[in-house]
């Protein structure tokens, strides 16, 4: 290998190293590989899984005194955010709220370890796993809306304690405390079980939209009753907005949001060149369709109207990159069957009006955005605060007794951290855009075609739809709020580093050998 191969050798092509260096780097893969596994599903999964890979990361660093991590063009928008968001909670109208609240922003550094641990090739498995375990979580809410769902009550006691919370007829329960119950004697017995001056919080579906209960306070001649819940019920419900294996339909569907877009650049990737000569890539591109499918009907199944509607757009985005001609028309023939069963989903399983958006919770956001729109106003250097509004609610002119956020990203993030942090936020956006969109038109004019660099090029493609599809969400939803999601959309960034720096190691070896 000649000096000028040495200097611009891929990632991949690393000299044999030690093998407790090898060991750390393992860990991280391992943390990797879960964190796909649990990410569509589960916070608490996701986290131990990304300790692992910390570990490695660590662990390697302190072994071979590089931490691995490059110069990228979000840097400076990052820190920027990250600063202006910790000058935020100290001005903060709480600061000792919102100082707490710095932790949650801390999920920018998975963009880091992700860059610093990941090979292209390891890149492609995660975001496969991922792919899998989210089609995974898609099946389980067919199964589930195909059992149903708690109980259905038929009948109310006047002495029942569940009056306090407004329950009628026609409501389902679903869980008590953390357990899922499916008769009225599951309920009983959480209540005589539950100790004596306690808050006994439930989960319950109304007119199909979820709702969780801090509770009743459990007492004493509440237990001595035959029928301590004081309700009669008939089976399940099978009205309700699926989460798969998560009790939030929100944070579920916006991850297949992403996912499905994934599967789709890939699938269309698979579609190029002579696939009916290659048998192998003919059954990748079908299965790929097939997970690209069953992750649209996990979100048509959550009856997400703005998240469906973001679906739309970025695989409108994805196809328009990627085919021509007929292609693109069967593409917008599927979008709009996705829209339709998406409009029947929306009709058959949430509250009347809710497909002309007139329904309590349209109307309630238009009121909280106006609210949260005077306060930024008022204070649109350094915002209110994060979480600073749970203190101040009714003060601030936000309407009724229940705690939201103000259903927005770009409208949450001025109101909690001033305008900058939003136009820090815009720019992180648009340079994650001009990245993947350049290396996905990159990667589809690359002379190579195997099956790597296919992937390669449609993980790109995929990305572009993803960002495309979050970004339209983000403008009526706090997607980047949710812990969960904001931790998939940093993983994303990372792994479109990683594919599009390859790219320009093998654009500069291409040059180099010419």
């Amino acid at each position: 290998m000649t000096d000028s191969e040495k200097k611009i050798a891929p990632p991949d092509a690393r000299p044999r190293t030690a093998p407790t260096v090898r060991l750390a780097e393992r860990v991280a893969c391992v943390g990797f590989l879960l964190y796909a596994v649990f990410a569509p599903h589960s916070i608490a999964g996701a986290e131990m899984s990304l300790a692992l890979v910390a570990a490695g990361w660590l662990a390697r660093t302190l072994l071979t005194g590089r931490a691995g991590i490059r110069r990228t063009a979000f840097d400076l928008p990052i820190w920027l955010f990250f600063a202006w968001t910790i000058i935020s909670s100290l001005l903060s109208s709480e600061p000792r709220i919102s100082l707490l609240k710095i932790q949650s922003v801390c999920v920018l550094f998975l963009f880091y370890l992700t860059q610093a641990m990941l090979t292209r090739r390891m890149a492609l498995i995660v975001v496969l796993l991922m792919i899998v375990s989210g089609v995974a979580g898609s099946l389980w809410s067919v199964i589930e809306i195909a059992r149903g769902r708690g109980v259905v009550i038929t009948e109310i006691t006047s002495e029942s304690p569940l009056r306090e919370r407004g329950l009628e007829a026609g409501d389902a329960i679903w869980r008590i405390g953390e357990r899922r119950i499916k008769s009225v004697a599951e309920i009983d017995e959480a209540i005589r079980s539950k100790p004596t001056g306690e808050r006994l919080s439930m989960s319950f579906i109304s007119r199909g939209e979820h709702a969780e209960w801090p509770g009743f306070i459990v007492t004493d001649e509440m237990k001595a009753r035959p029928s301590p819940s004081g309700i009669r019920a008939a089976g399940a419900t099978h009205r309700f907005r699926a989460s798969g294996w998560t009790r939030h339909y929100e944070t579920f569907c916006e991850t297949l949001q992403i996912l499905a877009q994934l599967a789709l650049g890939l699938c269309l990737a698979n579609l190029r060149g002579p696939v009916m000569q290659d048998r192998k890539r003919r059954w990748r591109a079908i299965l790929l369709m097939a997970a690209c499918v069953l992750l649209s009907a996990g979100i048509v199944l959550t009856a997400m109207r703005t998240v469906m509607l973001a679906l739309c757009l970025g695989a409108l985005v994805v196809s328009w990159r990627a085919t021509r001609g007929r292609a693109r028309l069967v593409v917008v023939i599927a979008v709009l069957l996705l829209l339709v069963s998406g409009a029947l989903m929306v009709w058959q399983t949430r509250a009347t009006g809710a497909l002309m958006l007139r329904d309590d919770s349209a109307s309630l956001r238009l009121r909280v955005a106006r609210a949260g729109l005077a306060r930024i106003s008022l204070h649109p250097l350094f915002g209110n605060g994060m979480d600073a509004v749970k203190k101040h609610w009714s003060e601030w002119g936000f309407p009724g007794s229940e705690l939201v956020h103000l259903h927005s990203t770009p409208l949450q993030i001025a109101f909690d951290r001033g305008l900058p942090a939003l136009v820090f936020w815009l720019w992180i956006i648009y340079a994650f855009w001009r990245l993947a969109s350049r290396a996905e038109r990159d990667a589809r004019h690359a002379e190579d075609a195997h099956t790597e660099a296919a992937n390669r090029y449609g993980v790109l493609l995929g990305a572009t739809g993803a960002l495309a599809g979050f970004f339209a969400s983000s403008l009526v939803n706090y997607n980047f709020g949710d812990g969960e999601v904001a931790l998939v959309f940093w993983w994303l960034l990372g792994i479109v580093v990683v594919l599009s720096r390859t790219l320009e190691n093998e654009g500069t070896a291409t040059k180099a050998r010419g």
